[in-house]
């Protein structure tokens, strides 16, 4: 069985207004992570997901690009810990 891993991202940029929290989801479920995303006070989204490892290097990737309307300048990518979940959520 592949490792289990957990990764935060703070996505900046045009990232609110644009759907972004929305395509992490889609993301997230097609890559069968689980986790949240949630819109920032500074503008930023955070993103947390969790599984296996290599489906968080997809994820990341994806984050990088974002939807057709987001400008994504920066992905600040931490570790974490392993959240207990059953979904990927918008928080």
């Amino acid at each position: 069985m592949a490792q289990q891993a957990a990764r935060r991202w703070f996505v900046s940029g045009r990232v609110q207004g644009v759907g972004f929290r929305y395509f992490a989801q889609r993301e997230a479920r097609a890559l069968d992570l689980t986790g949240w995303a949630r819109n920032l006070d500074d503008g930023r989204v955070e993103v947390y997901a969790a599984g296996r490892r290599d489906r968080l290097d997809d994820m990341a990737a994806a984050l990088h690009i974002g939807p057709a309307m987001a400008d994504v300048r920066s992905v600040d990518e931490r570790v974490e810990p392993i959240q207990n979940r059953s979904d990927f959520s918008i928080l």
